[in-house]
């Protein structure tokens, strides 16, 4: 398997630090508020490359925190904690905030179908963890205390921007959105690995340290969790774009310094899914939900179906014409699963096989879930008996996971149970692949074969109803 290193800026063979083995971290969702599905496209992509590597053979290992204090509402250590802003914004306490948006996180996984990781950990669980790591920094020489806050020193470093070269100019106040001044610093890019009350007095959540009462940086969260969990070695490292300066590069700053070695080999980074008007994200005010979809009409996975269908290193511009066709391109798939004969023979080994190479080389190619989305057509147009069709289908889903075969399943049963009981399998199968081909009439915007299979259906008896989602069928 091939995969994009941000690092190293190019596509690498991946070959994990123990033979068989993965130890994978992912930068999990600071609880102060909804995901929003720019949020979940990280995720999703995550969970397909986990997934792969478990198809694969890997044993993977996979942790994620939960940030629930420390994260300020700039990346560069000012601003608000974003907690006790939710906190203020619901008037609830920081934990009762934690607790329903870590709840409605793992709400939104599962209907997206996202394997949640083998080990999560809130960030308020690992104080002692913190201050061990902020300690030994210190003990190390690459820290320092000043005005009551403890600060990374990146002047100790050899090379601090290790994603991309930035100049000193860039992180001047002004310059970057969110950064303020700080005369506590010795260098512009220092951050903060432990801040006390000299910074909010306000602060809800605080604890006893060496430097005084206080809590931890966000930075520091994530390294100390994955090295609690996954040891002083990380195969991968997950996140989206915008992690990677200044968390993730910060992440390495303070690993690599209390570790005394290379910590992470590969780091994977996810493009932001766009609007027409930019960027999604919370502080603009204006996001979409998964709940705010399923209001709409739509099934959750059929936007995981619109995520899989471009590559995670491009940006991705969300509309809902495109996720109107993304829920075409399901409804028809599904149709044309559901109108396999399981029983059509045996499976013929060879052709999987085949079918499966395919399937491999399009995610062994830095995980291009496009291709793979191809190869799962390219299934259904092979000259492969459906036993063989479903077998492939039902192998590749392990991976992409949009639940075809129980989608399928149900609209077989639905579709039975619309003409009786005792209806003839074949003529169902008949009337998916007209309205598979219907489908397809009408997105050529060829429209009076379109209507010439609906009055051919009519005059079978059966009655089409168009719907967001897709077709449907009934006995008139």
């Amino acid at each position: 398997m091939k995969i994009y290193n941000t690092l190293s800026h190019s596509i690498e063979e991946f070959v994990p630090n123990e033979p068989g083995k993965v130890k994978m971290y992912t930068c999990g969702p600071t609880v102060y508020h909804f995901a929003h599905i720019g949020n979940l496209r990280s995720y999703i992509m995550e969970d397909v490359l986990e997934k792969y590597l478990r198809y694969l053979g890997y044993d993977v290992l996979r942790c994620m925190n939960i940030t629930d204090v420390g994260h300020l509402s700039s990346d560069a250590d000012t601003g608000e904690d974003k907690m006790l802003k939710g906190a203020r914004r619901e008037h609830k306490t920081v934990m009762e905030i934690a607790k329903f948006y870590t709840d409605a996180f793992f709400d939104d996984c599962r209907k997206l179908n996202i394997k949640i990781p083998d080990i999560v950990e809130p960030a308020t669980n690992c104080i002692d963890d913190f201050i061990k790591m902020v300690s030994g920094l210190l003990d190390r020489g690459y820290a320092y205390a000043a005005g009551g806050n403890v600060y990374f020193d990146t002047s100790k470093l050899k090379e601090y921007y290790v994603f991309n070269k930035h100049n000193e100019e860039d992180l001047a106040v002004g310059v970057r959105e969110g950064v303020e001044a700080d005369e506590n610093k010795r260098n512009k890019a220092d951050f903060v690995l432990w801040f006390t009350k000299s910074k909010f007095d306000s602060q809800e959540l605080k604890w006893d340290s060496p430097w005084g009462v206080g809590y931890p940086g966000w930075h520091i969260e994530c390294s100390a969790i994955s090295l609690k969990h996954l040891g002083e070695y990380l195969d991968i490292h997950c996140g989206g774009i915008d992690n990677a300066f200044p968390h993730h590069t910060n992440e390495i700053a303070q690993s690599e310094s209390y570790l005394g070695h290379k910590w992470c080999n590969y780091w994977f980074h996810v493009l932001h899914l766009n609007t027409n008007s930019g960027k999604m994200s919370k502080s603009s005010g204006e996001f979409l939900t998964v709940s705010l979809l399923e209001e709409k009409g739509y099934d959750p996975l059929v936007y995981r179906l619109f995520c899989l269908g471009s590559h995670y290193r491009k940006s991705l511009v969300f509309s809902y014409d495109a996720l109107d066709n993304a829920a075409q391109a399901y409804t028809k798939l599904v149709a044309r699963i559901a109108a396999l004969d399981g029983s059509d023979g045996a499976i013929e080994e060879e052709e999987l096989d085949r079918l499966k190479a395919s399937f491999r080389d399009a995610l062994d190619n830095d995980l291009n879930t496009s291709l793979a989305i191809t190869a799962l057509y390219d299934v259904l147009k092979s000259p492969a008996n459906d036993a063989t069709k479903l077998a492939a289908v039902a192998d590749f889903d392990s991976v992409l996971s949009l639940g075809l075969i129980e989608a399928a399943d149900k609209k077989r049963n639905e579709s039975a149970g619309d003409v009786d009981s005792g209806a003839d399998s074949e003529l169902a199968s008949k009337i998916e692949e007209m309205i598979a081909e219907r489908t397809d009439a009408k997105k050529a915007k060829d429209f009076a074969r379109a209507d010439a299979i609906r009055d051919e259906l009519g005059k079978m008896g059966i009655t089409l109803v168009d719907t967001k989602e897709g077709t449907t069928w009934k006995r008139s």
